[in-house]
C-alpha cells in the first residue's frame, strides 16, 4: 500500500527545529521533502554532539528529506526557488511573519505561481498582534504562555520544561494543519495558509489549569509533584526511590489505599472528600510514605499494577529509552548514516496499521540532492551547470 502522503512534495525552507520537525513527520508519513539549505546549511548542523563531523542532533530531525543547496539572496537562486515552488503542493518556512513576502514570495506571488499551494509557516507568536516583529525562542515562548508559571514546587520559583516543548507543539500542530489543508484542497480545489505559533501552542496546552482560572478567576498553584485538584496523587518514596502514582478518583483511590493497609481513612470524616484530602494533602501523603516506604519500587509497582492503579518507577533517560515496553513499540531505531556509521534515534510515535511510518533514507549531506532534485524539476544539464558556476545553487 502507497504510504498517507505518497505523491506529496514538500518544499521545506525551515531550520533548527520547530519546522524540521513538522517536515520530518511529514516525511515519515512518505512525503518527498526537498530541505532548501544555505551554503553553510542549518545550523544544526553543527550543534550538539558531533561524531566525524556529523550532528546526531540534525540527524535525528531530518531524516527522510533531501538536501538542495540555494542562494536565496540571488535573483538565480530565487528563480529556481519559483520553478520548485511551481510543482510543489506545501512550502514551509519557520521565518518570522513577513520575512516570505521580503524575499519576494508573497501570499498572492505564492498563489500565482501554484494556487494548488499549501503554505505554512510556524513563528513565535501569530502574524498579528503587538509581538510580531519579536524574535522567538522556546525558553521565552514557555516563559510568555503561563507554562513556566504553573510548573516548579510550592512556593518556589517558575519553572521551564527540559525538551523544548513549544518548538515541538508548534511544528506538531503545524503538520496536522497541513494535511487539514492537503484534504481540503482535495475537496475544493485550493490551497490555503497554515499558521502556528509556539506561544500559541503551548497556551493550547494549559488544559484544565485554564479552565479552573476561567471558573475561578484564581491563579493555579505550583504544585510541584502533587495534581492541582486531586489529594492524594504524586511521588512517593519506597525504600529504594520514587514511585509516580496516579489515583485519579475515588474507585482507583480506594485500591490504592487498600494495596497500602490504608483503606480505613476513606471513613475517617477527616479524609472522605477530595476537597478535604486536598486540604489535609501534607499529612497524607507522609502517611503514604510511611508505608511505601517499608518496601521496594519494584514491590509496590507489581502490586499496584495487579489492583488497577496506574504508577511506575520514575526512570532516568537511560532507562526509559532502555524500557521493555519502549524497545517493543520500537521508539528506539538505529539508522545506517554513510560515512558516519549507526545513528540511534527516536522512533515512530504515531502507529498505522496498514501505511507504517518507515526510514526511507537517513539524513542528507549538505546539497546531496541538488542536482538530482533539479533534474527531476525539468532543470536542463547546462542550466544546472550554469546556476552552479554562477554559485545561486551548491552541493553534488
Amino acid at each position: 500500500m502507497k504510504a498517507p502522503l505518497d505523491g506529496i512534495r514538500v518544499i521545506d525552507l525551515t531550520r533548527v527545529l520547530s519546522g524540521p520537525f513538522c517536515t520530518m513527520m511529514l516525511g515519515d508519513m512518505g512525503a518527498e521533502i526537498i530541505k532548501v539549505e544555505p551554503a553553510k546549511g542549518d545550523p544544526i548542523r553543527e550543534q550538539g554532539t558531533l561524531r566525524d563531523g556529523f550532528s546526531a542532533y540534525y540527524a535525528s530531525f531530518n531524516r527522510n528529506k533531501k538536501s538542495v543547496v540555494i542562494d536565496l539572496y540571488s535573483e538565480s537562486g530565487r528563480q529556481v526557488l519559483e520553478r520548485l515552488i511551481a510543482g510543489a503542493d506545501v512550502l514551509v518556512d519557520n521565518f518570522r511573519p513577513g520575512v516570505m513576502a521580503k524575499m519576494g514570495f508573497g501570499e498572492e506571488r505564492l498563489k500565482a505561481l501554484n494556487p494548488r499551494l499549501v503554505t505554512a509557516n510556524v513563528n513565535g507568536y501569530g502574524s498579528t498582534g503587538p509581538y510580531v516583529e519579536r524574535p522567538a525562542f522556546d525558553f521565552i515562548a514557555q516563559a510568555m504562555s503561563g507554562l513556566m508559571g504553573v510548573n516548579g514546587a510550592e512556593g518556589g520559583e517558575p519553572m521551564r520544561v527540559a525538551q523544548p516543548i513549544t518548538d515541538l507543539v508548534a511544528g506538531l500542530y503545524c503538520a496536522f494543519g497541513i494535511v487539514n489543508a492537503l484534504r481540503a484542497r482535495d475537496l475544493n480545489g485550493a490551497g490555503q495558509h497554515v499558521e502556528t505559533a509556539m506561544m500559541n501552542g503551548a497556551i493550547s496546552m494549559m488544559a484544565y489549569l485554564a479552565s479552573e482560572y476561567f471558573t475561578t478567576g484564581e491563579l493555579p498553584a505550583r504544585t510541584g509533584n502533587d495534581h492541582p485538584l486531586v489529594a492524594p496523587y504524586g511521588l512517593f518514596r519506597a525504600s529504594d526511590g520514587e514511585i509516580a502514582v496516579a489515583p485519579s478518583n475515588d474507585v482507583i483511590l480506594k485500591r490504592f489505599l487498600d494495596v497500602l493497609g490504608l483503606g480505613h481513612l476513606l471513613e475517617d470524616a477527616r479524609y472522605d472528600t477530595n476537597e478535604k484530602r486536598f486540604g489535609r494533602r501534607a499529612e497524607l501523603n507522609e502517611m503514604i510514605n510511611g508505608a511505601v516506604g517499608g518496601d521496594t519500587q519494584e514491590a509496590w509497582i507489581a502490586r499496584l499494577n495487579a489492583a488497577g492503579v496506574p504508577c511506575g518507577k520514575v526512570q532516568n533517560l537511560a532507562e526509559a529509552l532502555n524500557d521493555p515496553q519502549t524497545r517493543a513499540q520500537e521508539m528506539v531505531i538505529e539508522v545506517d548514516q554513510p560515512n558516519h556509521g549507526p545513528i540511534r534515534m527516536l522512533g515512530f510515535p504515531v502507529k498505522l496499521s496498514g501505511t507504517p511510518c518507515r526510514l526511507r533514507h537517513p539524513a542528507p549531506e549538505l546539497g546531496e540532492d541538488t542536482r538530482a532534485v533539479l533534474e527531476a524539476s525539468g532543470f536542463a544539464a547546462e542550466e544546472i551547470e550554469a546556476l552552479a558556476k554562477e554559485g545561486a545553487i551548491g552541493g553534488d
